[in-house]
């Protein structure tokens, strides 16, 4: 048997069996594409076409300058140029077809081919034949003015933009960002802590959880521990309380035996704290300040006794009243502001001597109320109740290197803070009610000139707070507001989140669902239907026509469509309205009755005809002298029907 014809049998009857089935193509080879010969002639195409349009360019050029002679000879020679160039690239991309770092397109025109060998760095088209400039100037002044913007610390102040938070009426005396900038922690007056979260408000800017964690204490100080997990919860209260993300109690310092004399022998504080602030290292530890004269260091896996104590003492060796405290950025240091106006700072580790001590830092008998160590560790900033602004240097302690005068100050909790940078020191000014506006004032650190203000409220700042992160500034007033200044180009995510989010629409379908009754015993016929979903059943009754039905408004003018008018909308309505409304009262009823005496005898015309022949003549009593003398009696005499 021949195989060609068994071969073109079976293939006879697969092309049947196609047809019969509906396939198309039933048993044909597939087309096969060789990608790299199309992308070659694709490329060659290009380089075709750019040359073409490269030479018609420079013929119309040519003829412009120079005429017709010059014209044919600039064509030939760069055409033979062209030629070379299109042999070479030929030959090249048949001897490397796959090679990605060839060039495509026209060939380099010369002059721009120099401009290259000269400065390899310079990016972008060639620069036009009439221009002289050198292109290393215009980077130079670029870089000039780039330079001056960096040392300008005013221009990198976040200022162009700000928002408004309302925690309430009374005073924001605390304010805590926790390190990612994702959470914000406002406490005030009004006992209350509020919880914003930045990625999940929107327009409305309203906090997601208020809570008053010290009942009926003022909250002090707030402030996230390093790893944001925790809150530090300093009140009125003499117990300092450590709060986690969501609010809910971690753990409360025990207070201590307030009828013991040294308050190194007690478990923890007896009187009211005043401030508190986390370990910068150790997650673990915060440390806390109290009208009993005391510095303690606590640990939050020990709520039962403190670390370790540091007692403030004044010259006399007489205890003292610490009103702030903190730690410095490595968290070796502690420093304590008191009431005498001293600083002592103490080494971590060691708890009896002052490592630092300056006696006269600040007027004697006022509240320090904020120390602020600078990033590089090597400054403290101090706002003094003395209306100042003091900076000193812990290598020398002895007397401050910057002093600035004129700040109000009416709050024993005013903040003060360094810019990300180090560059600038941040403070609020205190003001009477509607006697001015506080301030955010801004001193340069170096040459501690007062180089920017801005104006916050016509209320006391309180609080201020510069995120390092965010870079966004936050301050906390008087009138129960907490601003929140930020930049859309130079600050990062915080309130840049909430401000692009539109409202949240309210449901106002939610009225119609009815409450559901529950009946386990009840017949089959008197039971409910139980309830899948509340939305199923909003749904259910927006559809139905009597529960979905909107209320009329009333009826303007006269009635119509079977309903009656309003009050007043017709004539007789309005009269009857008005008559309804007479109530005039007469004090004496008899008086009221006999004034219609006269004219009813005179002319009668409803009883007297009926009764005239047998009715008596009407006799009243005469007023005797008794009755006047009860008149004239007081009202306490007089008897009571």
């Amino acid at each position: 048997m021949d195989p060609k014809k068994v071969e073109g049998g079976s293939m006879s009857s697969d092309g049947d069996i196609g047809a019969v089935m509906g396939f198309s193509g039933f048993g044909k080879k597939a087309r096969t594409f060789d990608l790299d010969a199309i992308f070659e002639q694709t490329r060659r195409t290009a380089i075709e076409r750019s040359q073409h349009v490269l030479e018609e360019r420079l013929r119309e050029a040519s003829v412009d300058e120079q005429g017709e002679s010059s014209k044919s000879l600039k064509q030939s020679t760069y055409s033979q140029k062209n030629k070379k160039a299109s042999a070479r690239q030929k030959d090249d991309s048949e001897s490397d077809a796959s090679s990605d770092s060839e060039v495509i397109g026209p060939p380099i025109p010369s002059q721009s081919a120099a401009q290259e060998q000269e400065d390899d760095e310079l990016v972008g088209p060639p620069l036009p034949p009439g221009y002289t400039g050198s292109t290393a100037d215009s980077d130079d002044e670029d870089e000039d003015t780039q330079d001056d913007d960096d040392d300008n610390p005013v221009k990198k102040i976040p200022d162009t933009h700000e928002i408004t938070l309302q925690h309430g009426t009374k005073t924001v005396s605390a304010l805590a960002l926790d390190p990612s900038g994702a959470r914000l922690v406002t406490g005030g007056y009004d006992y209350d802590v509020r919880f914003w979260d930045f990625a999940g408000m929107d327009q409305a800017l309203q906090a997601f959880r208020s809570l008053q964690p010290c009942e009926c204490h003022q909250i002090k100080t707030l402030q996230y521990s390093i790893t944001g997990d925790v809150i530090l919860v300093i009140s009125g209260s003499a117990q300092a309380k450590v709060l986690d993300r969501d609010g809910f109690n971690v753990m409360e310092c025990i207070k201590g035996d307030q009828y013991i004399v040294d308050m190194a022998n007690t478990k923890g504080h007896t009187a009211m704290l005043n401030c508190g602030d986390w370990h910068p290292k150790m997650k673990e530890e915060f440390m806390t300040c109290s009208n009993d004269g005391t510095v303690r260091t606590w640990d939050v896996k020990s709520e039962k006794t403190h670390k370790s104590v540091f007692k403030p003492r004044s010259f006399q060796g007489k205890k003292v009243v610490p009103t702030c405290c903190t730690y410095s950025r490595d968290g070796k240091l502690i420093a304590a502001g008191c009431q005498d106006g001293s600083i002592q700072i103490w080494d971590r580790n060691l708890s009896v001597h002052t490592k630092f001590h300056c006696r006269q830092a600040h007027t004697p008998g006022s509240d320090t109320s904020c120390l602020a160590f600078s990033y590089d560790g090597t400054t403290l900033a101090s706002r003094g109740g003395d209306d100042t602004l003091k900076t000193w240097d812990i290598r020398n302690f002895r007397k401050p290197v910057h002093v600035a005068t004129g700040l109000t100050n009416y709050f024993s909790m005013t903040d003060c803070c360094f810019s990300p940078d180090d560059k600038l020191l941040v403070t609020g000014t205190s003001v009477r009610k509607d006697e001015g506006s506080g301030k955010l004032v801004f001193f340069d650190r170096l040459s501690f000139q007062r180089v920017y203000d801005i104006e916050v409220t016509n209320a006391s700042v309180v609080r201020c707070l510069w995120h390092p992160k965010l870079n966004q500034i936050m301050a906390g007033t008087a009138n129960g507001l907490v601003k929140v200044y930020y930049d859309p180009v130079k600050s990062h995510r915080g309130a840049k989140l909430c401000v692009v989010k539109s409202k949240r629409k309210e449901k106002h379908a939610e009225t119609l669902t009815q409450d559901y009754i529950i009946t386990p015993h009840a017949l089959p016929m008197f039971r409910e239907a139980r309830q899948r979903s509340t939305r199923k059943q909003l749904e259910k009754d927006r559809l139905d026509p009597r529960k979905s039905h909107k209320p009329e408004p009333p009826v303007s003018g006269p009635g119509r469509g079977g309903r009656v008018a309003a009050h007043g909308g017709t004539l007789s309505s309005f009269i009857v309205k008005n008559i309804a409304l007479d109530k005039t009262d007469d004090s004496n009823p008899r008086e009221a009755i006999l004034r219609h005496a006269k004219e009813a005898m005179e002319n009668p015309y409803w009883v007297a005809p009926a009764y005239k022949k047998t009715q008596p003549e009407p006799m009243f009593a005469e007023e005797s002298e008794e009755d006047e003398e009860a008149e004239k009696e007081p009202e306490w005499k007089k008897r009571k029907i």
